[in-house]
């Protein structure tokens, strides 16, 4: 007969994403490594990330296309302060969005031990606007955020 494990033994993986979507319709996990001599603040990494002026290009015009196309779904456009840090706790620094579609949170995480960094997602999908919009998003979130990873760390400035 097999052991169950008990409870204190199970992996148990936190993030203040799932603290506001505790129950995610989609939820993911992006890495990368911290270069050498890069700060560990996790809402600096936050505001790099999601930074219009930091996205790879090909990021920022696909958000243009979907600002011109939401619309026609019934889909409000985004706010310019969509992507804003709205909580930082321990190593995390938190950006969450209510809207009518969808409720979207990103946690930006900073491990200064192992020198990575993590964006946790989670998406709580509303009625059919919400499910038609993140069925063209969902496929590409991920290669959408690691670009924006690699991008940040590239541009991350001198160590001070």
């Amino acid at each position: 007969m097999t052991e169950e494990p008990m409870p204190s033994q199970m992996p148990c993986f936190r993030s203040l994403a799932f603290r506001e979507i505790p129950k995610p319709d989609y939820a993911d996990v992006c890495l990368a490594t911290l270069p050498e001599g890069a700060g560990t603040d996790p809402k600096e990494w936050a505001e790099r990330l999601f930074s219009l002026k930091s996205m790879p290009r090909w990021v920022s015009a696909a958000m243009g296309l979907r600002q011109a196309l939401v619309p026609l779904i019934g889909v409000p456009k985004a706010p310019r302060d969509t992507f804003t840090v709205t909580d930082r706790a321990g190593e995390e620094a938190l950006i969450f969005v209510q809207d009518k579609h969808l409720n979207f949170a990103a946690a930006v995480g900073v491990d200064p031990v192992s020198r990575l960094i993590r964006v946790t997602t989670a998406v709580e999908l509303k009625g059919w606007r919400g499910k038609l919009y993140f069925g063209v998003v969902r496929p590409v979130h991920p290669i959408v955020v690691n670009a924006m990873l690699k991008k940040a760390i590239r541009s991350q400035p001198a160590p001070r």
